[in-house]
């Protein structure tokens, strides 16, 4: 299955955070480091639901060190 690439962005209430190749996964946070937890417990649960639903999982990118992250504030270029 691999990695999932997270991405972060700053927002005026904090940080949204959220999957790259699983949109429906995102979060939003008064904190980076709340937010990266909030997306991983987010994650496992969308996982849970989709086997469930016996949909299948989307596939990472499989990234050696599991997360890519990248936090701006909306608006600024990256």
């Amino acid at each position: 299955m691999g990695a999932y690439t997270e991405k972060y962005v700053k927002i005026d209430s904090g940080y949204m955070g959220q999957l790259e190749e699983w949109s429906e996964v995102v979060t939003e946070c008064r904190d980076l480091e709340e937010c990266r937890a909030v997306l991983h417990d987010a994650l496992n649960e969308m996982k849970l639901a989709y086997k469930q639903m016996g949909r299948a999982i989307p596939p990472g990118k499989g990234m050696l060190d599991g997360c890519s992250v990248e936090a701006r504030h909306v608006g600024q270029e990256a």
